[in-house]
């Protein structure tokens, strides 16, 4: 087993440069990513004070010092692989933050290796509560 902390979330520097530049713009924020369709499919960027994270939502870790959540049941299509969250030319979601600046944000990902996957049984994620 790895003894070396596994992120389930990180971000490539193009989504770093834009996080921080939203920050600097809107204040605290956060991510939250639900499963589905459309817009719903994409992470979101929301002004911490405008989105009320709920009690099926699991806090999957930190990008660039902003806490990035994820719905409990989407979770379970995507706990074996680490999201990989970047920044690309397009539009965002309807109501995601970065959709006035030509960039959107992408989830990509990749599977955990097995020494990564046990290190990661023995660190749940945190589940939110109301």
């Amino acid at each position: 087993m790895t003894e070396q902390a596994v992120e389930r979330v990180v971000a490539t520097p193009a989504a770093i440069t834009l996080i921080e530049q939203l920050k600097a713009q809107h204040g605290p924020l956060l991510f939250h990513q639900s499963g589905g369709c459309c817009d719903g499919s994409a992470p979101m960027c929301f002004s911490e004070s405008e989105f009320m994270v709920g009690s099926s939502d699991v806090k999957l870790g930190m990008i660039a010092g902003t806490p990035f959540y994820m719905s409990e049941s989407q979770f379970g299509y995507w706990e074996h692989t680490q999201l990989i969250i970047d920044a690309v030319p397009g539009n965002g979601g309807m109501f995601s933050l970065e959709r006035p600046t030509g960039l959107r944000f992408l989830t990509r990902s990749r599977l955990y290796e097995d020494t990564e996957s046990a290190w990661l049984e023995n660190h749940p994620v945190e589940h939110m509560t109301s």
